[in-house]
């Protein structure tokens, strides 16, 4: 069997241009690395029997009862779909960065993609919300696959564009999305101060649980420039000229007290937090969803 993780990196996942297969293709190879496929909190009970015919899948014939009665008899069963996850995908300019296989923003499209195609293959609801400083696009809860072929096209779309503001989004996904579900966040976080993180109270304190991606590109991690550079915002009309091995230290220092306040405003929350570099294989990312899902569950 292939390395699942040769394509699952995103130097691999760059050449699947569209989202459908970029998404299909990743979470089956992931699944295909997994003993068995991952248990996002679908409540399934045997209902009754009913008597085979012809075309029936075999893999629920009970076969005790056969044994017993030397007759085939189907179970049947009861689902309770009890998972919706929503992906608030932020989509302002500042994702549009980055120098690698893909930039931030197509790296959190694939998250959010890959997300979506699990959870509905799970024959759970997903939905979808995409915002920069207001709510451009937003899909229900649905559990259908032309619903996640929807998500995939809006996903496909995206451009960055304009300045991040969690309040508005906040606001109206608490009041669109009036059952519990799970809420996962994937942002950059730049240009949100710290504090506005505690906006997102407003989702928990509805029941949400809430897990968040904070990615970024490795060069903002790193900072690796050393000839003299020209900066320029995306999200403000700044630019600043310099020698970057001068400002190295002190960009450094800031980033660190930048990420120590957006975790502890997470731990605030009470939500999961994962640093995401944009180096990162998806497959990890993946697990790091699937063990913050398991563990809430355990708790519950």
């Amino acid at each position: 069997m292939p390395d699942s993780n040769a394509f699952l990196h995103p130097d691999a996942i760059r050449r699947i241009s569209r989202m459908e297969l970029r998404a299909r293709h990743l979470v089956e190879g992931f699944l295909a690395g997994m003993h068995r496929s991952p248990y996002f909190g679908q409540s399934i009970e045997f209902l009754q029997h009913r008597q085979y015919v012809p075309g029936d899948d075999l893999r629920h014939i009970d076969w005790k009862v056969w044994g017993r009665q030397d007759r085939l008899y189907i179970k049947q069963y009861q689902e309770d779909t009890n998972l919706r996850c929503s992906v608030l995908l932020d989509t302002s300019e500042s994702m549009g960065y980055g120098r690698g296989s893909l930039n931030k923003m197509e790296y959190a499209s694939t998250i959010a993609a890959c997300l979506s195609y699990l959870v509905i293959r799970q024959q759970d609801a997903a939905g979808l919300v995409l915002f920069d400083d207001q709510i451009r696009r937003r899909l229900p809860w649905r559990s259908q696959r032309k619903h996640l072929q929807a998500i995939l096209d809006s996903l496909q779309d995206v451009q960055p564009a304009g300045q991040t503001s969690l309040e508005k989004m906040v606001k109206e996904v608490r009041d669109g999305f009036t059952k519990r579900g799970l809420m996962v966040l994937i942002s950059d976080f730049l240009g949100v101060p710290a504090e506005s993180l505690k906006t997102l109270k407003g989702l928990v304190q509805a029941g949400h649980d809430l897990l968040i991606f904070h990615v970024l590109d490795d060069d903002e991690l790193d900072f690796p420039f050393e000839d003299p550079t020209r900066f320029e915002g995306l999200e403000i009309p700044d630019a600043l000229a310099c020698n970057p091995k001068a400002l190295r230290d002190g960009y450094l220092e800031s980033l660190q007290r930048f990420l120590d306040a957006i975790r502890k405003q997470a731990g605030n929350l009470r939500a999961d937090y994962r640093l995401v570099r944009t180096s990162e294989p998806i497959d990890a990312v993946l697990t790091a969803f699937l063990a913050a899902r398991l563990a809430h569950l355990k708790k519950g």
